[in-house]
């Protein structure tokens, strides 16, 4: 007899939540808010989900399932995941329940239909981070909190680069760069100084400083030296967490696929899928980049029914319906 899994993907700006009934029918599904508990509490930020959820089961027509797949943006520590896996099973969806870090739902969506639980994925969007995992439930990550943990780049960690070398450029602590003027442009001002002092006094609103980041990709591809060297960077950060991931793993010398997912990647911005492809296959040569275009919501979904011991076929039928 199968089991109802209640899949959900949370990242920083949105929320999406499927109910998977026990032939792999989607019975229910939901979108709600971001999932931000380092900024507004662990409990505020599940009553976001619960929010999304309480739909879901609705539509589902249920009060509970069997079993909880949660795929949480900020579940960046072991420690992290078993404090939110507690805030969740305390709402009572569900007694059995199983919290990773969102970056596994990219990675269980973007493996081919038939294929084992084996892989690495990095996922660039707002920040950046890299998890890996084998068939037999080994897995390999990196704490990703920011630069405490060792991360550079990501769209947030591009867009702070690309101030910094305008603003220097133009008051004459740096080296020349177009940015100085590409960037203020983009917000419809004429100098780094007046962005500056916009950012500053929030005239333009912090949430807005994620757009200096295809402005950046937007100057590197006119050939911008400075602009040209950080998309070059965040390339050999990408391949770095992805080969040492697969060197954890013993996958290095393995026909593994490597997927690429979040905003930044998914955009295929050419130098850096060239770079990132051209490194990957100088380090590990056996390993298949690929970009992740399946909704990670589905990834939770499989994980789910991994964890409850689905068979293919309700696998297959989960994958159709998001497939349509």
């Amino acid at each position: 007899m199968g089991m109802t899994v209640l899949a959900v993907d949370a990242g920083n700006s949105k929320t999406d939540v499927a109910v998977v009934a026990a032939d792999g029918q989607v019975v229910g599904a939901a979108r709600g808010g971001g999932f931000q508990p380092p900024r507004v509490g662990v409990e505020a930020a599940v009553d976001v989900l619960a929010d999304a959820v309480g739909r879901a089961l609705a539509e589902a027509g249920l009060d509970s399932v069997d079993h909880v797949s949660a795929c949480l943006a900020n579940a960046d520590l072991p420690v992290e995941e078993r404090e939110l896996a507690a805030a969740l099973r305390a709402r009572g969806w569900s007694s059995s329940v199983d919290v990773r870090n969102d970056t596994f739902a990219v990675l269980r969506a973007g493996l081919l239909e038939d294929a084992e639980p084996r892989g690495v994925a990095v996922v660039c969007g707002a920040g950046v981070n890299c998890a890996g995992m084998l068939p037999d439930g080994r897995t390999a990550r990196f704490p990703a909190i920011g630069k405490i943990s060792g991360d550079w780049g990501g769209g947030g960690g591009l867009a702070e680069e690309a101030l910094w070398f305008a603003a220097r450029a133009e008051d004459g602590r740096g080296e020349p760069t177009a940015l100085m003027r590409d960037l203020p442009a983009h917000f419809g001002l004429d100098s780094m100084y007046a962005l500056i002092e916009a950012l500053h006094l929030g005239r333009i609103p912090v949430q807005r400083r994620h757009e200096c980041a295809p402005v950046l990709f937007a100057t590197a591809a006119g050939g911008d030296p400075v602009a040209r060297g950080l998309v070059d960077r965040m390339a050999d950060e990408v391949v770095a967490m992805s080969t040492v991931a697969l060197r954890r793993l013993d996958l290095l010398s393995e026909e593994v696929p490597v997927l690429l997912g979040g905003s930044v990647l998914a955009a295929r911005h050419p130098q850096l899928d060239t770079r990132i492809r051209d490194l990957l296959s100088a380090r590990a040569p056996k390993a298949e980049p690929r970009v992740v275009t399946e909704r990670p919501v589905l990834g939770a979904a499989l994980l789910g029914l991994d964890a409850v011991g689905a068979p293919p076929t309700v696998h297959a039928r989960v994958r159709a319906h998001y497939a349509r």
